[in-house]
């Protein structure tokens, strides 16, 4: 029997996915445990101790300020060197989702790794209120991420898949310099696409307005990513609305996490 990866759902006043996210890890064959951000400081649970951390979604804090910005100021200030050790592990994954994403941003983790030193972030949808729909995805086939590229796409014979997004603030922006060294390091990984599977800023097919329609983007190690859909929602063929139509649907969420139980055990982990 294949020993089950260490999954670290963390979860902070206001978190509302985490049970969802445990759940995926767990039925692609992890061992998630859920753990509030203050059992870390208490040094009752060690990020060391974990294979996988996962940042959920949710209104961490309420999103006071703006969104994740109290989480990610309370990880750089208390769990900074953890954090920068956990990430340089080789045997390491990290996720952010939606607002998971947010605090990935505001900590500097995402795109380039500078902890406590911002780079880009995520502001105000263009429509100007919270998006919740289904959207279309294009996987970028030379995206650094480890675990998700190219040869998960091929999974689908489609051209772009379909993930729910649910968010208030999910235009992801930086300045010129600052995108174009996203893009010429190949760290974007999923970007919002139209019904003919290209990339664009038209709303509603881009639910926010993001530059470059950047919907999830990974770190130079390509084992960090972040992301605003929420794949964790598409984890069984019948969370889709449209499932009863299409014979030949497939949990398009899921093999996210497999991927990344499945890097897991490609290392050394034990």
């Amino acid at each position: 029997m294949k020993t089950k990866p260490k999954v670290l759902v963390l979860k902070a006043d206001g978190t509302n996915c985490d049970e969802e996210l445990a759940f995926a890890f767990k039925l692609a064959g992890g061992a998630p445990k859920i753990v509030h951000i203050n059992d870390l400081r208490t040094k009752k649970e060690k990020l060391k101790e974990y294979n996988i951390l996962a940042i959920p979604g949710g209104f961490s804090y309420g999103d006071d300020i703006v969104s994740g910005k109290i989480l990610a100021v309370e990880l750089t200030s208390f769990f900074s060197e953890e954090l920068k050790k956990f990430i340089e592990r080789k045997n390491t994954l990290t996720i952010g989702i939606c607002n998971g994403f947010q605090v990935l941003v505001r900590t500097g983790i995402l795109p380039f790794d500078t902890i406590g030193k911002m780079q880009a972030t995520l502001t105000n949808n263009d429509s100007g209120h919270f998006e919740c729909r289904w959207i279309n995805l294009k996987i970028e086939p030379n995206s650094k991420c480890a675990f998700f590229n190219n040869e998960t796409m091929k999974q689908f014979n489609n051209d772009y898949i379909s993930l729910q997004v649910a968010h208030g603030e999910g235009k992801f922006f930086a300045d010129n310099i600052t995108i174009n060294a996203i893009e010429k390091s190949n760290l974007v990984v999923l970007r919002y696409v139209d019904a003919e599977g290209k990339p664009t800023q038209n709303y509603p097919d881009n639910p926010n307005g993001s530059l470059n329609a950047i919907a999830g983007i990974t770190d130079n190690s390509g084992r960090v990513l972040g992301l605003m859909p929420h794949p964790e929602r598409f984890i069984f063929r019948e969370q889709h609305p449209n499932w009863r139509r299409s014979q030949n649907l497939k949990p398009q969420g899921l093999p996210i996490f497999e991927n990344m139980i499945k890097y897991i055990r490609s290392k050394k982990y034990e």
